[in-house]
């Protein structure tokens, strides 16, 4: 690589919707990745947003609701309901 920034990969944009589904990630990433979705989705003015972490065997549920627990932009969160998911996802409610 020659220094020169106009070398560089060029980074994937992604748009920021309500829901994010997390299987495409690797689980050592799903922490950093809900923080950051978090920042994006309550900049672009999102209130509620989706977690879709899956039912598997709740692993993953409680690694992505241990950091809601203590983010600074979530007012609450919970299950999702039957028709968004159900146990194998989370519902958020961000700060105003």
């Amino acid at each position: 690589m020659s220094g020169d920034p106009h070398d560089e990969e060029p980074v994937a944009v992604l748009e920021i919707e309500d829901s994010i589904d997390l299987h495409g990630f690797q689980p050592r990433d799903i922490p950093d990745v809900v923080v950051s979705y978090l920042e994006a989705a309550h900049e672009k003015g999102f209130r509620e947003v989706r977690l879709i972490h899956g039912r598997g065997t709740g692993f993953q549920r409680s690694r992505v609701r241990q950091v809601l627990s203590t983010h600074p932009l979530v007012d609450r969160f919970g299950d999702a309901p039957a028709t968004r998911g159900g146990w194998g996802a989370t519902l958020v409610w961000l700060k105003a």
